[in-house]
């Protein structure tokens, strides 16, 4: 019994192994270090997949925020969910219900994408409030160019 929860605690912490992006692989002698050779993963995006190619100056603008002075995109990718909710899933969710991610940022909306993640957000509402409304509404307008 002893031996088979060994087994299955040690295929536990293999199939939880991080990747950290790239892979190794050594040559085929497998002499040295020397010989060894990175193998670096990248992905490539078309021209229609990236919203920055047909932004409108609005969008333009709030992208600029979203990504600098914002810091949004240390939690909000895409299309993937990381801290916060994927900025496709946002767009979605709001579009569908209605919502006004401008009166949310400015901290007088409720949360209606993930309720669970709110204190989480609720942080950065000391920089988002300080935000003009011109630049609350081209943030709202880069989340809406990812439908």
């Amino acid at each position: 019994m002893k031996h088979l929860l060994l087994l299955v605690i040690t295929l536990t912490f293999l199939s939880c192994k991080k990747d950290n992006g790239y892979n190794t692989n050594q040559s085929s002698s497998g002499d040295s270090d020397s010989d060894s050779k990175f193998i670096y993963t990248t992905t490539t995006v078309s021209e229609g997949d990236d919203p920055s190619t047909k932004l409108s100056p609005e969008a333009e603008a709030g992208r600029e925020i979203f990504d600098g002075k914002g810091n949004c995109f240390s939690c909000h990718r895409p299309d993937q969910k990381v801290i916060g909710p994927s900025i496709q899933e946002i767009a979605k969710i709001y579009k569908a219900k209605n919502g006004d991610i401008v009166k949310f940022l400015k901290g007088n909306g409720e949360p209606i994408v993930d309720p669970s993640q709110y204190d989480v957000m609720k942080t950065n509402f000391y920089l988002t409030k300080t935000f003009t409304d011109k630049e609350l509404k081209g943030i709202e307008e880069y989340i809406y160019s990812f439908q």
